[in-house]
């Protein structure tokens, strides 16, 4: 008897649909002589594998029970639940069948043999067909990509990660792939959460910005202009009063780059800068402007998100150069023609990104803390500077180098993993001046005097220089960026569909399909367009939640689609005014 009844055809399936767990499972060695000799039945009389131990995976967790709290019905339909380890499929199983068909079950295997033994006793084929069963690859950068296009789960329905029992005692790795997860799916909670939030203020900040942004330059010709450049990222930790001193006895010939919020600290501790950077949307950067001292930076070159606010950008006194960062109306209107960055969610963050993307030949951190240390939170001089020991209910514990407890933040250690996964793709040698804080994984090690000696705090000769030349060269010099104002037709498309919308609503009983139909079509007009589709994030997921998370429409549903049509007209002709500007005021060559 096949003890693997199904394996065949769940791979034929996979390889035909060119699913990339097929690719994965193609690539990766598993040891055949398990699949013939670790399937059992067990006392129980069920299907069971045996482990090294030689006992199996359910002689002592039976599966009866084991996954009842693995169900949620509430917004089952519109939710997606994460399972790292699928043993045999018990689990996998229990909620497929137990979930509405929209519910998305997300599997991560690292073993190739379980995933080969699990696909052998279930046909998956009609829960791969319908998109509801997913199997995901163990890598990073693939399991990224899968957690971001589940926004509209975390908007209109919940994420769920359930850790295997049994598949834990096979290895270390179920519960390393358990926790990566959970991290991955809290950094986008957050994001997402500023984006459904924020998205609004930060694009209409970039719109506001677009004329003096088009004057301003362009970053692009920065691409491998450091070579030869060593850089520093000085962040804004209490450890920056230790190490800054230090730093000034012994400065080498470096790049010296910071937010814009340390600048004040910098200057109190004797050290200027050669850039500054400024990624911040909101008004509280207007604080930095309490404490800057103008003078100081009149000739410090000012990297800005084109997300800040206008005022801030209007505010300083030294040259400026703008960053259009993914998620704006450059993601996909000035990807060819300029660089169109992923900022992150820290200045650090952006920094390390554009230092990579110039090429630099090694990276050295200090004040990169993302802690309080001895009850500060940040280095004197900074605008969100406090001493107080209190610990409050945002505060996390967790310990330094040397094991001691310091306290932190879910928004510091988000922002520390983000640094982490970055630096994981950087080509270059990175060191940290670590000063007490969490410690920063993929970065070694040193103190001030090593990187002196070991020229961790020199470039090639010449190569600074050359550098801030080239930035320099990089202002004004972009070619002119003519679009034509498109708001008449979306006016007329959007009042020919509320009439349609509008005659169908009359019979919401015999019209269902129709007006799904119909709202679909739009929800993809909305979409269509590069340069608005930024701008109306909201109102896009807005319509999502009509097309998507609707099982019925309602009366109410109407100005439901009224209201978002309304929003949408309004922010497409806000465009039409401040971007698609006459030629006298657009770019010039």
């Amino acid at each position: 008897m096949n003890p693997y009844p199904f394996l065949k055809d769940n791979i034929e399936y996979l390889q035909r649909t060119g699913n990339p767990i097929f690719q994965w499972l193609s690539t990766r060695p598993f040891n055949e002589e398990m699949l013939k000799t670790r399937l059992f039945r067990n006392e129980f009389g069920l299907h069971d594998w045996r482990m090294d131990s030689g006992k199996g995976l359910f002689e002592s967790l039976p599966p009866e029970g084991l996954y009842g709290n693995w169900l949620h019905p509430e917004k089952a339909g519109t939710s997606a639940t994460f399972v790292v380890g699928c043993n045999l499929g018990y689990g996998i199983n229990h909620l497929l069948t137990n979930t509405p068909d929209t519910h998305k079950v997300m599997l991560l295997e690292p073993r190739s043999e379980m995933l080969l033994a699990c696909l052998g006793q279930t046909d998956y084929r009609p829960f791969f067909e319908n998109k509801k069963f997913h199997l995901l690859v163990p890598d990073e950068r693939f399991l990224s990509e899968v957690v971001r296009n589940l926004d509209l789960q975390f908007i209109y329905g919940q994420i769920h990660l359930k850790s295997d029992i049994p598949s834990r005692q096979l290895g270390p790795e179920y519960a390393r792939w358990a926790t990566w997860l959970r991290n991955k799916l809290e950094n986008f909670s957050l994001e997402l959460s500023t984006l459904r939030h924020r998205q609004d203020v930060m694009v209409g900040n970039e719109i506001d910005n677009f004329a003096k942004a088009m004057r301003d330059g362009s970053l692009k010709a920065m691409e491998g202009r450091g070579a030869g450049v060593g850089a520093v990222i000085l962040g804004a930790g209490p450890s920056l009063e230790t190490m800054a001193p230090l730093l000034k006895e012994k400065m080498g010939h470096v790049l010296y780059t910071c937010a814009l919020q340390t600048i004040p600290s910098l200057q109190n501790l004797g050290i200027k800068p050669h850039l500054c950077a400024a990624i911040d949307y909101d008004k509280s950067m207007l604080k930095v402007y309490e404490r800057l001292d103008p003078d100081f930076v009149q000739d410090v070159p000012l990297v800005y998100s084109t997300k800040i606010d206008p005022m801030v950008l209007k505010r300083y006194p030294g040259p400026t150069l703008p960053l259009w960062t993914v998620g704006g109306v450059g993601t996909y209107v000035l990807k060819d023609r300029d660089l169109v960055l992923d900022a992150g969610g820290n200045v650090s963050v952006t920094l390390s990104r554009f230092l990579r993307y110039c090429g630099v030949s090694h990276l050295l951190l200090a004040g990169q803390d993302y802690a309080w240390i001895n009850g500060m939170s940040h280095s004197g001089g900074h605008h969100n500077h406090t001493t107080d020991r209190k610990r409050y209910s945002w505060h996390q514990t967790t310990r330094n180098m040397d094991g001691e407890e310091i306290l932190t933040t879910v928004q510091y250690m988000t922002a520390k993993r983000e640094l982490e996964d970055d630096l994981k793709q950087s080509d270059f040698p990175i060191f940290n001046l670590y000063g007490g804080g969490v410690p920063i994984e993929g970065a070694s090690v040193v103190d001030v005097d090593t990187a002196y000696t070991k020229g961790i705090l020199a470039s090639a000769p010449g190569a600074v220089e050359s550098f801030l030349r080239d930035l320099d060269r990089c202002r004004h010099t972009v070619p002119p960026l003519r679009m034509e104002p498109r708001s008449p037709m979306w006016t007329n498309s959007m009042r020919n569909a509320e009439k349609h919308l509008s005659k169908l609503f009359k019979d919401l009983q015999a019209n269902q399909q129709t007006i799904h139909e119909t709202l679909r079509k739009i929800e993809q007009f909305m979409k269509q367009d590069p340069l608005y589709g930024p701008y109306l994030f909201n109102e896009i997921v807005d319509m999502a939640g009509l097309t998507r998370a609707k099982y019925a429409y309602e009366a109410k549903d109407l100005g439901e689609f009224k209201r978002i049509a309304k929003s949408m007209l309004r922010k497409v002709r806000e465009i039409d005014r401040k971007v698609c500007l006459p030629a006298s005021e657009q770019a010039v060559a």
